[in-house]
C-alpha cells in the first residue's frame, strides 16, 4: 500500500470517473429504448428530468455519480490539508483508505441493490472516517 496520503484521493477520483462511464454505458441505451432522441431534446435539460422516464436502476448510477461529487470534495481538501501539514501518518492513511473503500462499496450498492438502510450504514461509516480525518486535519494545521 502506498505511503502517500494523496493515493486514496487519486483512487477515489478515478472511481468517480469509472462511475461516470457506468452512467453513460447504461443511460444511453436506456434513452434509446425509451425512444428519446437527444438531438431533439429541449435546451437546458438535466439528468433529473429523466426521473420517472428511465428505469430506476439506470438512474441509481447517476444518483451515485452525483453523490461522488458532493461529500468527497471535502475528503480531497482534508487529505491535502493533512498532506501539507505533516498529518500523513499510518492512522490517517488507514482512515483515508477506509473512506475510499466505503465510498466504492456505497457506489456499487447504490448502483445495483440500493436498499436504503444498508446504504445509509455504509454512508455513515464513511462519514465517520471523514469526520475523524477532518478533526486530525484541524489538529495538524493548528500545530504548525
Amino acid at each position: 500500500m502506498s505511503t502517500s496520503l494523496l493515493a486514496p484521493g487519486a483512487v477515489l477520483a478515478l472511481w468517480t470517473l469509472i462511475m461516470f462511464g457506468w452512467v453513460a454505458a447504461t443511460r444511453f441505451p436506456a434513452l434509446k429504448k425509451a425512444g428519446i432522441d437527444l438531438s431533439k431534446a429541449p435546451p437546458g435539460g438535466r439528468g433529473a428530468d429523466l426521473e420517472g422516464i428511465l428505469p430506476r436502476e439506470t438512474n441509481w448510477k447517476s444518483h451515485n455519480y452525483t453523490h461522488l461529487l458532493e461529500q468527497p470534495t471535502l475528503f480531497y481538501a482534508v487529505i491535502v490539508f493533512l498532506h501539507l501539514s505533516g498529518g500523513n501518518t499510518e492512522y490517517t492513511r488507514g482512515l483515508a483508505w477506509a473512506y475510499v473503500v466505503l465510498r466504492i462499496v456505497h457506489s456499487v450498492w447504490q448502483a445495483t441493490v440500493n436498499r436504503i438502510p444498508v446504504r445509509f450504514v455504509i454512508f455513515l461509516l464513511s462519514t465517520l472516517c471523514l469526520l475523524a480525518l477532518s478533526v486530525l486535519a484541524v489538529i495538524a494545521t493548528l500545530g504548525d
